[in-house]
């Protein structure tokens, strides 16, 4: 057997606390602006969206969603929303696994895709937007 065998042997799927600091650095990575805008945003990691999310956007399959905002965005805040839970960005990791295991992209890279996409529905912006924001968190 060779080295190159042995190590892929030796490979384990990132568990919901790596693919956490993922999505952390992802976050670190924003331009300040931005960040600073997100407030005391939550960012949780799932292995799966819960039946209730899957059946509200009528999802196919548990595969369907990689993450998830939910929360009051900024287009739609009013004084009602103080007192409302802290948004919350879910990224649900074996969709994100499965997307990776079938494209070239490194798993970082669709971890912070997928948390720039459910930060820009906070903020109300387009795909444009979301993709001028990727470039800058390289």
């Amino acid at each position: 057997m060779t080295d190159e065998i042995a190590a892929l042997r030796r490979l384990k799927a990132p568990t919901l606390a790596e693919i956490e600091v993922m999505a952390e650095a992802a976050f670190a990575r924003l331009p300040r602006r931005f960040r600073d805008m997100c407030g005391n945003m939550v960012i949780r990691v799932e292995d799966f969206p819960t039946e209730d999310v899957l059946e509200e956007l009528e999802a196919e399959s548990e595969f369907d969603l990689l993450g998830l905002f939910q929360g009051v965005g900024l287009a739609q805040a009013g004084e009602s929303a103080s007192f409302a839970m802290p948004n919350m960005i879910h990224l649900y990791r074996r969709p994100i696994l499965d997307y990776w295991a079938e494209h070239e992209e490194t798993l970082g890279r669709i971890v912070s895709h997928v948390l720039i996409h459910e930060i820009g529905h906070h903020f109300g912006l387009s795909d444009d937007d979301m993709e001028r924001v990727e470039r800058e968190a390289g």
